[in-house]
């Protein structure tokens, strides 16, 4: 069995306010602690990938703020004290500051913060 708090988590990606920490939980999941700044469009930096959005699923929980997620079939918004669930090929935008925690299939994660690291220089 594993568990992490976020302070033992690594930070995979920071820069202008974003901060996420990610580590490998087990059972081919990684745990993602996410610090998002409102204004945060994920839009460009999945530019090239798939339908220009991401591409890995996730399951999370949304401790603070609102996001919105841009889908091709129409788009929803999540707020705090909500629990999600995002199929692949969605596009966050931030709407007020969040905070997240979640789940998602370590290599599938891997490739989509690989791919924001190269358009952005993360």
């Amino acid at each position: 069995m594993t568990s992490a708090t976020r302070n033992d988590v690594p930070v995979a990606l920071e820069g202008d306010g974003l901060e996420l920490r990610m580590k490998p939980i087990g059972g081919g999941m990684s745990i993602g602690y996410l610090t998002l700044p409102q204004g945060t469009d994920m839009g460009p930096a999945l530019k090239g990938m798939p339908d220009d959005a991401c591409q890995c699923p996730h399951w999370g929980y949304v401790l603070k703020g609102r996001i919105r997620m841009r889908t091709a079939g129409g788009e929803g918004t999540y707020e705090a004290g909500q629990a999600y669930y995002w199929s692949p090929g969605h596009v966050p935008v931030v709407e007020e500051d969040c905070e997240l925690v979640e789940f998602s299939p370590t290599e599938e994660f891997e490739k989509v913060i690989d791919h924001v690291v190269s358009q952005t220089g993360g």
